[in-house]
């Protein structure tokens, strides 16, 4: 038996020039992507898609992918998650994957709509700026993190915030992702 299932829309991702679905919050990716790269001065190899990041949690494997993350000088220095509706909703998924990514903290963590950001301190988990404006430009985040002292996530809270950012990152629905 066959059924006839709508043909997925297509776009060309702007920072790899790869044929993307465009489902759930690509379209608000590739205005974050375009922004970045536009007005922020940072260059398209500066921006990595898609990262893969992978936790222990309760014992078990769990992959996913980090929508945006921003690379300078060899370090992460941002990670970007792009979402369709409310920003608020994915500020705390967004700072677990910038705590367990790395073997530091990645300073930025930062959800976006396309037309707005929610930009928070990674180690204190606050707020510290709103607006796409409020995103760190290449220049700032370059001098930032030459000189900051990167810090591991503490290890007696590891396994707790491996927890969370898989409990958020299984609601996310409309994604290209293998969360085998």
């Amino acid at each position: 038996m066959s059924e006839n299932f709508p043909a997925i829309d297509t776009l060309v991702d702007f920072v790899t020039g790869k044929k993307i679905p465009n489902i759930g919050s690509e379209e608000n990716r590739q205005a974050v992507e375009r922004f970045l790269v536009d007005s922020k001065g940072y260059a398209k190899d500066d921006i990595k898609v898609d990262v893969a990041i992978e936790v222990l949690a309760g014992g078990k494997p769990y992959r996913s992918a980090v929508d945006l993350a921003i690379r300078l000088e060899g370090l992460y220095v941002m990670l970007i998650k792009c979402v369709a509706g409310s920003m608020g909703s994915w500020e705390r998924e967004i700072i677990a994957a910038a705590r367990l990514l790395q073997d530091y903290q990645i300073p930025y963590a930062v959800v976006s709509d396309g037309s707005g950001a929610l930009i928070m301190n990674t180690i204190t988990g606050k707020r510290v700026a709103k607006g796409l404006d409020a995103i760190p430009s290449r220049d700032k985040a370059a001098t930032e993190i030459a000189s900051i002292q990167l810090q591991p996530y503490p290890e007696d809270r590891l396994e707790r915030e491996k927890i969370i950012f898989r409990s958020y990152d299984t609601m996310n629905v409309n994604v290209r992702r293998d969360n085998a």
